[in-house]
């Protein structure tokens, strides 16, 4: 089930983010030092900064226990960014980050939006092919100097 997030799951979601980005971060050798601000590293306080009008968090459920976690963010102009879509580890290939995916284009739809957009490590093909499979299209890539790798960008255009 996914339903949207207050403040007071942040601490739990937080975590579930960091847990599960950590498998990428380790994949690809991104460390404190070489990517600071890669999503595996993210505290507390700086998902608590992203609360404000146009914010939308969802957890995913399994029961009463958090598995899943993505966010929107309205952007203005119809666009939306995707952010932090996350499974825990041991809760990966059950369909939950589809659902996840799926559950953020009606809400895009449902808003009005005409577009989502998300950010990616470039050189992560599983990541970029997944979402290609999602509908998502690749709009381009950015190397920035204090990042170990290159962001890579992608959209989907709601019909």
């Amino acid at each position: 089930m996914i339903k949207p997030l207050d403040k007071s799951f942040l601490a739990e979601y937080a975590e579930l983010i960091r847990r599960s980005f950590a498998t990428v971060a380790s994949d690809l050798g991104l460390t404190r030092e070489n990517s600071p601000t890669h999503t595996s590293f993210i505290t507390d306080e700086m998902l608590a900064s992203k609360y404000r009008k146009g914010y939308f968090p969802f957890g995913y459920f399994s029961g009463e226990r958090l598995i899943g976690f993505v966010s929107l963010t309205d952007e203005g102009g119809g666009d939306y960014e995707l952010n932090n879509l996350a499974v825990l580890p041991e809760c990966r290939h059950n369909g939950y980050g589809r659902e996840l995916v799926d559950f953020c284009k009606a809400k895009t739809r449902e808003l009005g939006g005409r577009r989502i957009k998300i950010g990616i490590i470039e050189e992560n093909l599983r990541a970029k092919n997944w979402y290609a499979s999602q509908g998502f299209r690749h709009t381009g890539a950015k190397k920035f100097d204090h990042m170990a790798f290159t962001a890579g960008f992608m959209e989907w255009e709601a019909l």
